[in-house]
């Protein structure tokens, strides 16, 4: 019996302990709803990346004899657009800018405003007052309007509407990064790496940045799904994506003059958009409670 717990105890002695984003991928896995979006969204994106692989209809090839053909069409799973285009195919090869526009300016926008929030909260005074009277200026218009108007000042196109929604997000990241580091930079580990000696780049660098970045990336996954819906927007408002390009809001909005004419057929990038941005809203709820570790 001594023996077995000598054993145990050296068996306990050995186990290396969890680190912490290893913690939070368990706790992610244990969670059936995240695991569940993740796998909708990890299809939609592989499916988008390889679509030239899956042997689909080409997107921009149309025909005015087969258009609007209804779903369960010969040929045409998901039936064909306004101009006889294969949906499937258009569907598919649409998440590739639906995701594309919708995930990069908030990744963008993680870097920039987190560069800008971090200065701004470690090294206050002017810096931090200057950085966040400007950005309390964006924050005078609803983001929505925001991104209309820089998006119809600067024109449509897949550039532009990258422009205009990581300047939309730039704000509200560069709030919450100034607002974690004003409060981290008064714990005691940071004046005694001051004390130290240490440059104030070092001290970002070695303790601040590791310590601030976990709340921003959370909250920074919170907004992709918002990113998506106004890209999404712009390119139905027509200050998008052009035409011809297959694009989820742009598909709404050339296809809602066929809404009485087959209403399933027209609001399936509509279904695509909902279900997207849902599960990214999921998966976001369930990463922010897996690095809650207070509860």
């Amino acid at each position: 019996m001594a023996l077995a717990e000598t054993e145990n105890m050296q068996g306990a002695k050995t186990e290396k302990p969890q680190g912490y984003w290893s913690g939070v991928g368990a706790r992610v896995a244990r969670d059936p709803v995240s695991m569940i979006c993740f796998a909708v969204v990890l299809l939609l994106i592989l499916s988008a990346i390889f679509a030239p692989y899956l042997g689909l209809a080409d997107p921009y090839k149309g025909s005015m004899i087969a258009r609007l053909k209804p779903l369960g069409t010969e040929g045409h799973f998901l039936g064909t657009d306004e101009q006889g285009r294969d949906m499937l195919a258009r569907l598919i090869y649409g998440g590739r800018l639906t995701l594309f526009i919708g995930l990069m300016p908030v990744v963008l926008a993680f870097f920039i405003g987190s560069a800008l929030g971090i200065v701004a909260g470690y090294v206050g005074g002017m810096t931090n007052t200057i950085i966040m009277r400007i950005v309390d200026v964006f924050f005078a218009f609803p983001s929505v309007l925001l991104a209309i108007a820089i998006s119809g000042a600067l024109g449509a196109g897949i550039v532009n509407s990258l422009v205009s929604l990581t300047i939309v997000f730039i704000p509200p990241i560069t709030r919450v990064a100034e607002a974690v580091t004003s409060g981290v930079r008064a714990l005691d580990y940071i004046d005694a790496a001051r004390a130290t000696g240490a440059s104030a780049w070092t001290v970002i660098r070695v303790h601040v940045i590791g310590n601030v970045l976990s709340p921003i990336f959370v909250y920074a996954t919170s907004l992709t799904s918002v990113c998506m819906i106004l890209a999404a927007g712009l390119s139905f408002l027509g200050i998008g994506v052009r035409p011809p390009e297959p694009e989820w809001g742009l598909m709404l909005n050339t296809l809602r003059s066929a809404i009485y004419i087959n209403p399933w057929l027209s609001a399936l990038p509509g279904v695509m958009i909902f279900i997207t941005s849902l599960c990214l809203n999921l998966l976001s709820d369930g990463l922010r409670s897996a690095m809650n570790v207070r509860d």
